[in-house]
């Protein structure tokens, strides 16, 4: 007979290999965000689905959790803007369509872009990661045609 495991334990998990240390706050949050496949969310939305599940966090806990799982290579942190971060829980190479009318943020498999050339590094630099968004409007009846 198998036994199912514990609902955190997906999360538990995830936290220990990563060196956290498993607060229930931390463990709540993680359970958000990795127990149902990969996502796009920001601080306020998860903050949302916390809020909605009773899960009682502050939002400057939620922001400094993310900014925790970043630094532990759990989440990949996507910069729209100065004032719009997503945080993402695919963390294998790949890069990003984001439509500016409604702020969906989707994937784009890394073997569907070719960088044709990279320039050359500073001296003294390496190259660490490239982080590619491809920004979208909608276009309008008129100009569809």
């Amino acid at each position: 007979m198998t036994t199912n495991p514990r609902p955190y334990t997906h999360a538990l998990n995830r936290l220990k290999e990563a060196g956290l240390r498993p607060t229930r706050q931390r463990l709540a949050l993680a359970r958000l965000l990795f127990d149902n496949g990969h996502r796009h969310i920001t601080a306020e939305q998860l903050h949302s689905e916390a809020m909605s599940q009773n899960i009682k966090v502050s939002l400057a806990t939620v922001y400094n959790t993310l900014h925790q799982f970043t630094e532990a290579a759990l989440l990949n942190e996507i910069v729209i803007d100065s004032g719009r971060s997503y945080f993402d829980t695919n963390t294998a190479p790949h890069y990003h369509f984001y439509c500016e009318e409604d702020g969906m943020l989707s994937d784009i498999p890394a073997d569907a872009v070719q960088l044709a050339r990279v320039p050359n590094m500073p001296r003294g630099t390496e190259l660490a990661s490239v982080d590619l968004v491809f920004r979208l409007r909608r276009q309008s009846a008129r100009n569809a045609a």
